[in-house]
């Protein structure tokens, strides 16, 4: 009894080791086997040969596609033991039915393939048992499978007929395919196992689980089918092999291999597969799909069934992605969260390797989740996503830059800039990289000074950079540019202006054939009011790159400064039919039509503008709560035109038309050069820079404008600026409009509960739109429908000191002094550096007869913006009244010369965008 019970411990613990391929352990438990039990020298002789075996593999792995490696030393003794089991067939049958099975495997390993497939056509593989058998059992039935598979692969066909072709394919992809299905069976079994021995192990510890392998045969088999399905054509069983193996209950030995088949699916989603061609993982497959080779034959269902099945995730709760980029995306997060698990962050030399392999894969995972979510737009989430990263991010530049680039996305500019810091210390000879800092800085940041740096750093960059040194002083440029706008003193700003010229000029310089270049050289010297010189550079601009916008549009303003009205809005036609959402230009159309087409036109326009506002944006007006537009409210119910003009409610689809053909110029011809070649030749390349009197020296007037209106939530960054106004945004608006964004939506929450929609810059955007209608009332004297338009912004932004600007000038129009100075005065509590409000506020005060604080306020107006003849005009007529006929004079003749070069709209309506 003692003996039989010895002899079943071992055989126990021989199972165990053969189930976990702990081989080093079976030639000692063989010893203890043999003196323990009589005539179980065959049994012996199958364990040897199998544990030699198993250990000259482990020693010698394999590799996917080596070349045969014959006859070894170390693989004779292996066939002597697996010969001498099976001549004596003493064994039981399954016993025989593993040497047979151990045998085919080491023809497989010396190259013979042939003898193999003999020796699986005897066992019967396809009838071997699943059910009732030990763990290693299965796992020798998968290498089976797996290894007539390579055989298969490895044998050439006799005959070129196509279909033996196929059926041998498809021999092979089944083969693999169960050698997938039973090893995944054989890991959660031993997995099972392994637990409950650890749970009915005694109080006292044991040996630690071992960590299980897959090994050569059981990977071939898990990876190999859907390379061939791949391979062949047919993506949808291939897709169908992956979510087969990724509904299978994970066990801790196919973690890793679970994250690779995770990302590869993922990267198959969002390279090769269309919404209209997916169907969700719980779904049958569709027999022809647009996948697949259309030459390819047979069914997308699985041609064979087995006894025995892996366990697969199922229940009533269990998510289900419905489209490409939704389960593209699971599959990327469970993905990074394996590798965030598995993260291998120590920096000893001896880790290198794993701490390598760890990152890659990390990075590849990243990668892939940049193009899932930058196709939605996730940017936030990329961020999120990405700033996990940073673990393995040390010394890392791709992964920094990746996280930097999402920042900008997402729009946390501030936390970019630092982040693109990081990456300039990492690859300080990369120059695109303090360029896109510097763009930053120049953007919604207003980081003048930090821009200035950056651009220094390409420029100081000496020859390693040197193909960046024209965009160095571009960025350079413009930097100054941006601080003389800023700057309140007319010396620093004279200053700073000639910094900009001589860096856009260098930049002009270095590259001829950049647009940019020309163009900004251009913008500056029509903010320095040298238009003669600006019109020559603007038409190298549109020599270079006849179709920017920009360049077009400074060619409409210059136009406009030397008062060819009719031409300047043509020009904006035509720059209109290529970019019809451009909202800054046609805020420029406005002004121009009231100017030379009469405010009929301009009124068309506006209508134009809340069409395509609509189209753009599909958003709610907070401001209707369901009554619609309080304007056209007004104007249906006095059952009147408005100058036979209907301003639609853009939240009503019936009152919406197209409007398009009474704005629009019939050519047969490209638009963009029916009209600006006769302009563009017209004034010779200036040989020298003219530098202007003291009063033409500094920067135009207006809102400094940073992208298009259209794309860009950065537009108004400082409140909603007039595109009228003749105001400076400076450094001390940023604050100011700070505050004015907080007290509108304090206003508005007072006024309704109803939440602006979305961003900011499309409300900003339609509040626009209706302060440019009201503008264009109250120049033909009509306030009732002024205070309407003015609402309808109002109602959008209570305190945007435009909003309140446009208030005092309806209550002007109305005669009431005292309420238009009161709306100054709030505006320029919001705004201090509002020009327009300081002039005419000055404009009440002299007509209320004080003189000295009219002439203070029109005084700081001239410091803010030098260039302002309103303002000059004001001052002189305040000088005169007091008495001071000379200083008056000079302030008119100012007034007059810089009125002679005023363009319809202040030129710094342009972004200056690196």
């Amino acid at each position: 009894m003692a003996t039989k019970k010895a002899g079943s411990r071992l055989e126990t613990e021989i199972e165990r080791c053969r189930s976990e391929c702990q081989w080093e352990r079976i030639p000692e438990l063989v010893k203890q086997l043999s003196a323990k039990l009589i005539a179980n020298d065959d049994m012996a002789e199958l364990l040897l040969g199998e544990s030699k075996l198993e250990q000259y593999l482990k020693e010698q792995p394999l590799r996917q596609g080596a070349s045969p490696r014959g006859p070894r030393p170390q693989l004779t003794e292996v066939r002597k033991h697996l010969t001498a089991t099976l001549d004596r067939g003493n064994l039981k049958s399954e016993f025989l039915q593993e040497s047979n099975l151990i045998m085919a495997k080491l023809n497989y390993v010396e190259g013979d393939y042939s003898e193999a497939l003999s020796t699986y056509a005897r066992v019967g593989l396809d009838d071997l048992a699943l059910t009732a058998v030990p763990p290693y059992r299965l796992r020798m039935v998968a290498e089976a499978y797996a290894t007539k598979g390579l055989c298969l692969e490895k044998l050439p066909i006799s005959s070129s007929t196509s279909n033996l072709h196929v059926d041998r394919e498809q021999d092979v992809i089944t083969c693999y395919e169960k050698a997938g299905d039973i090893a995944l069976l054989y890991l959660q079994e031993i997995e099972r196992v392994t637990l409950t021995n650890i749970q009915n192990r005694s109080p006292k510890p044991g040996p630690a689980p071992h960590d299980q392998e897959l090994g050569f045969f059981l990977e071939t088999g898990l990876q190999r089918a859907h390379v061939l399905y791949f391979k062949n054509g047919n993506l949808t069983r291939g897709v169908g092999r992956f979510r087969e193996l990724l509904r299978a209950v994970e066990t801790r030995t196919t973690q890793n291999l679970r994250m690779t088949i995770a990302r590869q699916l993922a990267e198959i989603l969002l390279r090769g597969m269309c919404e209209q061609s997916y169907w969700n993982p719980l779904e049958d497959p569709p027999c022809q799909s647009p996948l697949d080779d259309p030459l390819r034959k047979g069914a997308n269902t699985k041609t064979y069934t087995l006894t025995r099945k892996a366990r697969v995730y199922s229940g009533e709760n269990i998510f289900c992605p419905q489209e490409n980029t939704e389960e593209a995306l699971l599959l990327l997060l469970i993905s990074e969260s394996m590798a965030n698990r598995d993260a291998v962050l120590s920096r000893i030399p001896e880790h290198r390797s794993d701490r390598l392999i760890s990152l890659q894969s990390a990075s590849v995972v990243y990668d892939l989740l940049t193009i899932a979510l930058g196709r939605r737009g996730q940017y936030e989430m990329l961020s999120e996503c990405l700033e996990r990263a940073m673990k393995f991010a040390f010394e890392e530049f791709h992964l920094w830059y990746q996280f930097a680039l999402s920042l900008m996305a997402a729009g946390k500019s501030a936390r970019a800039v630092k982040v693109l810091r990081e990456c300039i210390r990492l690859k300080p000879d990369d120059a695109t990289i303090p360029l896109l800092a510097a763009k930053l800085c120049m953007g919604s940041l207003h980081w003048l000074e930090e821009a200035e740096k950056f651009a220094k750093t390409v420029v100081d960059a000496g020859e390693k950079t040197s193909e960046f040194k024209a965009k160095g002083y571009l960025a350079l440029g413009l930097a100054y540019s941006l601080q003389a706008t800023d700057a309140s003193l007319r010396g620093m700003q004279e200053v700073l202006q000639r910094k900009a010229l001589l860096a856009f000029q260098r930049a002009h310089s270095l590259s001829p054939t950049d647009h940019q270049a020309a163009f900004y050289l251009a913008l500056q010297l029509a903010i320095s009011r040298q238009i003669p010189e600006a019109l020559g550079y603007v038409r190298q601009a549109l020599q270079l790159q006849g179709d920017d916008v920009n360049s077009l549009h400074l060619l409409a303003l210059l136009l406009s400064a030397q008062k060819h009205y009719h031409d300047a809005l043509n020009i904006i036609d035509m720059a209109l039919s290529e970019y019809p959402e451009n909202f800054i230009l046609l805020f420029s159309k406005v002004k121009l039509e009231s100017l030379c087409r009469g405010p009929d036109e301009a009124l068309l326009t506006c209508k134009h503008m809340l069409q395509i506002w609509k189209s753009c944006y599909n958003l709610t007006n907070p401001s209707d709560s369901g009554r619609g537009s309080s304007l056209l409210d007004r104007t249906i119910a006095d059952r009147r035109q408005l100058n036979t003009i209907t301003l639609p409610d853009f939240s009503d689809p019936e009152t919406v038309s197209d409007s398009s053909s009474s704005s629009s110029l019939s050519r047969t011809e490209s638009p963009l050069h029916l009209f600006v070649s006769s302009h563009l030749h017209s004034h010779p390349k200036p040989d020298t820079f003219v530098w202007p009197p003291a009063a033409q020296s500094f920067s135009d007037p207006g809102p400094r404008q940073e992208h298009s209106l259209c794309n860009s939530p950065d537009v108004y960054f400082h409140g909603f600026p007039s595109l009228f106004s003749v105001s400076s945004v400076h450094a001390t608006s940023v604050a100011a409009s700070r505050v004015e964004q907080a007290l509108s939506e304090v206003a508005s929450s007072l006024q309704s509960s109803a939440p602006k929609q979305g961003p900011l810059h499309p409300w900003m955007t339609l509040a626009q739109i209706w302060l440019h209608a009201a503008e264009v009332y109250i120049g033909i004297g009509k306030p009732a429908e002024a205070t309407a338009c003015t609402q309808e912004a109002a109602n959008l932004f209570p305190m945007s000191h435009n909003v309140l600007y446009m208030r005092g000038q309806v209550a002007e129009l109305r005669g009431n002094l005292e309420e238009a100075l009161r709306w100054y005065e709030e505006a320029l509590s919001i705004s201090p550096t509002h020009v327009k409000s300081m002039q005419r506020l000055a404009l009440i005060l002299h007509q209320l007869g004080r003189y000295s604080l009219a002439e203070k306020i029109l005084r700081d107006a001239v410091q803010v913006n030098s260039t302002a003849h309103e303002v000059w005009n004001g001052l002189g007529e305040v000088l005169q009244a007091q008495g001071n006929d000379a200083a008056a004079t000079e302030c008119f003749l100012t007034a007059l010369e810089l009125e002679a070069s005023s363009p319809a709209v202040p030129f710094t309506i342009i972004p200056r965008v690196l």
